[in-house]
């Protein structure tokens, strides 16, 4: 154990960053290449509701890239985390509400562990081992973290306000 260094805290960092940073860079690929492509995941958030369809397919598959890309090197906390919050709540507020918690039930389990685990990493930091350590910005703890939960919502209700219309049970057959 280091403690001057804080070396465990520093993997604990490296080793979230490396596990939901890239897991989001690859849903936000999935989204333009993956089966059915770009339209594929215009029609899918046409189905869920999310108006204009076509710009919320780019907005969605563009922020879990970047934010992914952020998360991944460790750069600019707490605003990627923010995005992460904020696409996870989205994505429980639209696709998963009201199907449960289970994710293999369509729940919002997945979501959930997803923004908690960005909220973790916005009070840890992201350690030594980033580029905002070699660039000397070090934004990490409670206000961090809150920050980042508090700009993530936000966005997330303002998104769901603005543009979430879902279709009528008449509409959905």
């Amino acid at each position: 154990m280091e403690r001057r260094g804080h070396t465990e805290s520093d993997l604990a960092a490296l080793v979230l960053r490396l596990s939901v940073g890239p897991m989001l860079i690859a849903h936000g690929a999935n989204k333009l290449a993956g089966k059915g492509g770009l339209q594929g995941t215009q029609r899918w958030f046409d189905s869920l509701g999310l108006r204009p369809a076509w710009l919320h397919a780019r907005l969605a598959a563009t922020t879990e890239i970047v934010a992914g890309t952020l998360v991944s090197v460790g750069a600019l906390e707490p605003l990627p985390e923010a995005a992460v919050i904020g696409l996870m709540t989205t994505a429980a507020l639209t696709d998963h509400r009201g199907k449960g918690f289970f994710i293999f039930k369509g729940g919002w389990e997945y979501v959930a562990v997803v923004a908690a685990a960005a909220t973790g990493l916005a009070a840890l930091g992201h350690g030594r081992w980033s580029v905002d350590a070699l660039i000397g910005r070090r934004r990490r703890g409670p206000l961090a973290a809150a920050a980042a939960v508090v700009v993530g919502l936000a966005n997330a209700g303002a998104l769901v306000a603005t543009s979430y219309r879902p279709p009528s049970r008449d509409e959905q057959g």
